[in-house]
């Protein structure tokens, strides 16, 4: 009788062990998510001032972003980036990386 009780137990602290490390993670991730889109510059909202630090934009490829927004609207992703006069698929790419479409 005291082995099975022992048994149980044990079983319940894997049980809850495991349980609080699965949400720790889970946790860990959305938090990680959450700080890397924070940090992103919003695209369809920044002024070529801003454009210029992200890293493969200049002057000109800048206000080529910022022309082609007033002209054709929001860009909604990397693809859409590569409608950009100057702006081809590896440097919509870099730019990704920096950067949100919403």
């Amino acid at each position: 009788m005291m082995k099975q009780f022992f048994a149980a137990m044990s079983l319940a602290i894997m049980v809850l062990c495991a349980n609080h490390a699965l949400a720790n993670s889970n946790t860990q991730e959305v938090t990680r998510v959450a700080a890397e889109a924070s940090t992103k510059l919003r695209l369809n909202q920044a002024s070529v001032e801003q454009l210029i630090a992200v890293p493969g934009l200049g002057q000109v490829k800048a206000q080529a972003v910022v022309d082609y927004i007033a002209q054709n609207g929001a860009i909604k992703s990397e693809a859409d980036l590569t409608k950009v006069k100057g702006i081809g698929e590896k440097l919509a790419a870099r730019i990704a990386q920096y950067v949100s479409f919403d």
